[in-house]
């Protein structure tokens, strides 16, 4: 298959990338990619000093630049999609996350340190209380497992994390940045997302413009597990939430 050019991992100077959005647009038109997604880290646990996003003015501002992008690149017919996301980091707070992330107003949402079965409890009670904020299920972002290990789940529990992911339609991220997520040793993990069709994705975790096109591997152990039915499933998700976007 023809695999699109997408990184949907991209930090901004939002958070600790050293880029601000505008280079990002520029750099990621440049280099032809065509679905990308800002997510900045969202955090009040250990590295909240990463983070800019922790008051609501800063997180609209966010948006707001976010948005006037994704106009501007419409309005132009450029061949790119850019995202609106986040990347929540599972170690902060209940409070924190439902008090100040507004679900609709992300196309993405990326959750970081999931680690346990716990960790999996912890997500779907936040995720059971998006739900009751959002009437419209189209409005309601697509989720996705920023640089996750296998390795926590690979020996125990891992039907408890495949029939999670498949029930919220979660996908995995392929990271080049932490390649060894995605090593022979995990194999049964990529054998139950083909048979599950839990869809796949590609991030590259950038935190600069160097290396937003770093997608050749991950676009490689995609094929090696045979996974080009759910990375496509994935785009296809993408392109439907676009749509919704535009109309807003």
């Amino acid at each position: 298959m023809v695999f699109p050019k997408i990184n949907l991992h991209i930090h901004s100077n939002y958070s600790d990338g050293k880029p601000n959005i505008k280079q990002i647009v520029e750099r990621a038109l440049e280099l032809e990619l065509n679905y990308v997604a800002i997510t900045d880290h969202f955090t009040n646990s250990w590295k909240a000093s990463v983070s800019k996003l922790n008051n609501y003015d800063t997180i609209m501002e966010y948006l707001e630049e976010i948005s006037n992008y994704q106009n501007y690149l419409r309005d132009n017919e450029k061949n790119l999609m850019l995202y609106k996301g986040i990347e929540v980091d599972l170690s902060s707070s209940e409070h924190f996350i439902q008090k100040y992330i507004q679900p609709d107003k992300y196309e993405l949402i990326l959750f970081e340190y999931l680690q346990s079965p716990e960790s999996i409890a912890f997500i779907k009670n936040i995720i059971h209380q998006w739900k009751k904020t959002i009437k419209d299920s189209n409005e309601f972002p697509i989720l996705g497992l920023a640089h996750f290990d296998p390795s926590y789940f690979i020996y125990e529990n891992i039907d408890i994390l495949i029939h999670f992911l498949k029930e919220y339609n979660i996908y995995f991220e392929f990271n080049p940045t932490y390649a060894t997520f995605y090593s022979l040793k995990n194999k049964l993990f990529f054998e139950k997302l083909r048979e599950y069709m839990i869809p796949v994705a590609i991030g590259c975790d950038s935190h600069s413009l160097s290396t937003l096109n770093n997608i050749q591997e991950p676009i490689e152990m995609i094929e090696y597990y045979n996974l080009e039915t759910n990375f496509q499933n994935l785009i296809k998700t993408l392109r439907n939430k676009n749509l919704v976007s535009a109309k807003k």
